[in-house]
């Protein structure tokens, strides 16, 4: 049967990866009215890794509507080109650095460890709203010294933020006002932040808002891109964290074996997070605009395109990976797409691994935990293609 134009409507959330392969293997550079899908690793890789394709723009949703929310995304590095996100990139760079990750390592796995007792006192729980969901807010608020007192506030507003995502605003009617909103109370909440350590003599360990603080000396680096920077990291480490953890925990469910190994062989995770980010990947896609006139596999994108590279695809290229739908916790699955490549090389990827594994190290000490049954599902999929994981998952500890 002839392809038609690909839909992200068209895809089976829980299970995309049928439909991507059969345009991965006819159409892997394919054409639509909106631009271009790319699926192979191999030109997915290659759009990553040229400066001839960029960003240099806010998402087209955010409706001038939203002042504030366009305010602070307009300083987010993912919506930058060189120079301004070389500058930016860099300031993250000496401050967010992974000898920060390791100190941070313990608090990570006392987080988890108190989440995973507290969700085994729960016959029944979703592991969304009781484990996955909170655990990256909470990481995330001890990276930027958020208090703790805060911390119940700081997660609301980081909710509220996700409801800016396509998705969510076809759902909700007043989604933009609402991450509007949040995206007014952060910004306050980060300048008033920024102003306290500028004035405080309290001898304090630093943290990530202190220590950019230290770096941001340079013309181009003022409170706009501090503030921005912060909110930046709470959105992209906050929802595909949790899509993380639980469609880690899916896909181990499904393949016992593979789930007994790492019971067994803890030192196996690592490389098991990496994966287990190949397997089913928490971003499913990106876009990148031509800056120019390119060739890819054999098309020719003009300059102005919007190409959207389908991650999620490029993961389970048999060119690449070979048997690529067969989940193996010992497969070297570096080079994987799921952080992206390049310019735009997640930064948050060292910690995005340190919290997988102490996530997921924590939930395998619970021997009972699998899926609850439900009328439903245990399993209902966030709407959503991009961040993609479950909404809900419900699960028995014991």
């Amino acid at each position: 049967m002839p392809l038609g134009p690909f839909r992200t409507s068209d895809v089976h959330l829980p299970d995309p990866y049928p439909l991507y392969r059969r345009y991965r293997d006819d159409d892997p550079v394919h054409e639509t009215e909106n631009g271009w899908y790319v699926f192979r690793h191999e030109d997915v890789a290659r759009v990553l890794s040229d400066r001839r394709y960029g960003r240099g723009a806010l998402p087209a949703p955010l409706p001038a509507s939203c002042p504030h929310l366009r305010r602070t995304a307009a300083n987010w590095m993912v919506f930058m080109d060189p120079p301004r996100h070389t500058l930016v990139r860099a300031l993250v760079a000496r401050s967010f650095t992974p000898r920060v990750v390791d100190g941070l390592r313990p608090r990570i796995r006392e987080i988890a460890a108190r989440l995973a007792a507290a969700l085994a006192e729960e016959a029944r729980a979703d592991l969304v709203d009781r484990f996955a969901a909170p655990f990256p807010i909470l990481v995330i608020s001890e990276l930027l010294g958020v208090r703790a007192d805060d911390r119940p506030w700081f997660r609301a507003r980081a909710v509220d933020l996700q409801q800016a995502t396509s998705a969510r605003a076809a759902r909700r009617p007043d989604a933009y006002a609402v991450a509007d909103a949040a995206a007014a109370e952060l910004d306050t909440y980060f300048r008033t932040e920024l102003t306290r350590r500028r004035t405080s003599t309290a001898p304090e360990p630093p943290d990530l808002i202190d220590l950019m603080l230290r770096s941001s000396g340079e013309p181009g680096l003022d409170d706009d891109v501090l503030v921005g920077t912060c909110v930046h990291l709470l959105t992209a480490g906050h929802e595909t964290t949790t899509n993380l953890l639980t469609k880690s925990l899916l896909a181990l469910l499904a393949h016992p074996y593979q789930l007994g190994l790492l019971r067994a062989r803890p030192e196996f995770l690592p490389g098991a997070v990496e994966e287990l980010v190949r397997y089913d990947s928490p971003v499913q896609m990106i876009s990148r605009i031509a800056h120019e006139d390119a060739e890819l596999g054999g098309r020719r994108i003009p300059r102005g395109a919007k190409v959207t590279l389908v991650l999620g695809s490029a993961n389970r290229d048999p060119r690449r990976f070979p048997h690529p739908d067969r989940l193996d916790v010992r497969r070297d699955a570096r080079r994987h797409c799921g952080f992206g490549l390049g310019l735009h090389y997640c930064l948050g990827a060292p910690l995005a691994r340190a919290e997988a594994e102490s996530g997921l190290t924590a939930l395998l000490t619970l021997p009972g935990l699998r899926l609850a049954p439900s009328p439903d599902g245990p399993v209902r999929y966030a709407d959503d293609l991009v961040f993609h994981g479950p909404e809900r998952m419900l699960v028995r500890t014991a």
